[in-house]
């Protein structure tokens, strides 16, 4: 991954996911935290861990981020370009970061 003025939460999720960190990744998120991912959204830290280590988690695959911006002061826009294990190798895709109280309280995946 490399490294980018991306919000410290953001980083330490995407390296988590890079690292395969089930627990490392949940705890970057609210008790409450949502992440929506190919037209499913995943509620709590339990539900996000099933999401990592079930959907996610089918493959292995290394994240670097090629972008980020600051929309407003809650939300962060990361790009990203994933490559792995996966059908095809590589995608480029946007992660939407809602922020509140130095976590993740939505997680959008997008292209």
């Amino acid at each position: 991954m490399t490294t980018t003025d991306a919000p410290d939460v953001v980083l330490r999720c995407l390296d988590a996911a890079d690292r395969d960190d089930s627990d490392s990744l949940t705890t970057c998120f609210a008790p409450d935290g949502t992440v929506t991912d190919e037209g499913h959204t995943y509620r709590g830290r339990d539900e996000i861990r099933a999401w990592r280590e079930t959907v996610a988690g089918r493959y292995t695959y290394t994240t670097t981020v090629t972008g980020s911006e600051l929309v407003d002061a809650r939300n962060h826009r990361v790009s990203v370009r994933i490559a792995g294990n996966f059908p095809g190798g590589v995608a480029d895709l946007v992660y939407r970061f809602e922020l509140a109280g130095g976590v993740i309280a939505r997680l959008t995946i997008g292209g």
